[in-house]
């Protein structure tokens, strides 16, 4: 029985421990809140995401204790929002993952350092980029509840590693394939989130189809333009870890990235926004990441700077999607 630890209590979270224990592995699950553990024990459900999803308790075992958590694990999953994996790791001594392969569920970079998760478990637990994983899309927590047919893709340095993982994925509603381009699946799984805002901040602002049909077209080659730029690899974006991953971001009801944009569109302010959503949007955080990262890079990626003037620069929506509609083609 394979021994599996999952950081995090959030939906996604929730649906990959359904799908895992009940392929029968053994999961270690980390909350950080003590009443959500107590709460799963009681009635085998998590009482704030996904909570019509019921666990065994022979396979799922909840714990608060990140570090015995991990301990006992052989694979570690990240699933936490990426602004808060520094404070949800902080009781790990740096050599707890000695030896375990870390699979990362995270859409997003370490705020203020820039930093993709994966370069940031190597830097920080020296976890060496051939243990590490990155699961991508497309594929919506609420549908993996509903057992609606969903795809993963697992991007690793070793296929072999990716293959393994994706065994313990796979069931009747799930399919899962390895690829081998960890970084460029990471950044896609990251940038498109910021294409989600833009579609929700049009939605809000009450453009229609064809412009976010545009929308869209127009982010795939922002994305590829950046990725050529940042780690350079010959590429298929149009495959179902990239492309795929994008249109279910950009498209669906269940995309908070999308459901903050459209409130964003519609005159709300971010931290009114965030307040009401209780959920975390992880464009939010990785627009400026990327931004950033572009002042070296000076990349043309006009629907990103967009979405960065708008949210941190508090430039009018209306004002910035006149001006970015002219640029798109």
């Amino acid at each position: 029985m394979e021994k599996i630890a999952v950081l995090g209590g959030g939906s996604w979270a929730t649906a990959l421990v359904k799908i895992l224990s009940e392929n029968k592995s053994r999961v270690h699950w980390w909350m950080r809140s003590h009443s959500d553990v107590q709460h799963l024990i009681n009635y085998r459900h998590n009482p704030r995401y996904l909570s019509g999803v019921s666990f065994d308790l022979n396979y799922v075992k909840p714990s608060s204790d990140i570090q015995a958590v991990v301990a006992a694990a052989d694979w570690v999953i990240l699933a936490v929002p990426a602004a808060f994996v520094q404070l949800a790791l902080a009781d790990l001594q740096e050599d707890a993952l000695k030896g375990k392969v870390v699979v990362s569920a995270v859409k997003g970079m370490i705020p203020g350092e820039n930093l993709l998760i994966t370069d940031y478990m190597e830097k920080k637990y020296h976890v060496p980029n051939t243990h590490q994983l990155i699961i991508a899309g497309p594929c919506h927590a609420e549908e993996v509840a509903l057992e609606k047919q969903s795809y993963l893709s697992i991007g690793s340095h070793s296929l072999d590693t990716a293959e393994r993982f994706c065994e313990l994925l796979r069931n009747r509603y799930v399919k899962a394939n390895p690829l081998d381009d960890l970084d460029g699946i990471e950044y896609c799984a990251v940038m498109k989130n910021i294409i989600a805002l833009a579609c929700g901040i049009a939605r809000g602002l009450n453009f229609g189809d064809n412009f976010q049909a545009v929308l869209v077209s127009n982010a795939m080659p922002e994305i590829e333009r950046f990725l050529d730029a940042i780690m350079p690899l010959h590429r298929n974006l149009s495959g179902s870890a990239y492309l795929g991953d994008l249109l279910v971001t950009a498209y669906s009801q269940f995309s908070r990235n999308r459901t903050f944009g459209n409130m964003i569109g519609r005159g709300y302010t971010v931290k009114s926004a965030q307040i009401e959503m209780d959920m975390v949007a992880e464009g939010y955080y990785a627009v400026q990441s990327i931004y950033d990262l572009n002042k070296k890079l000076k990349v043309d990626m006009p629907i990103t700077n967009a979405v960065y003037l708008i949210l941190y620069e508090r430039i009018s929506p209306p004002v910035e999607f006149d001006i970015l509609k002219d640029k798109l083609k």
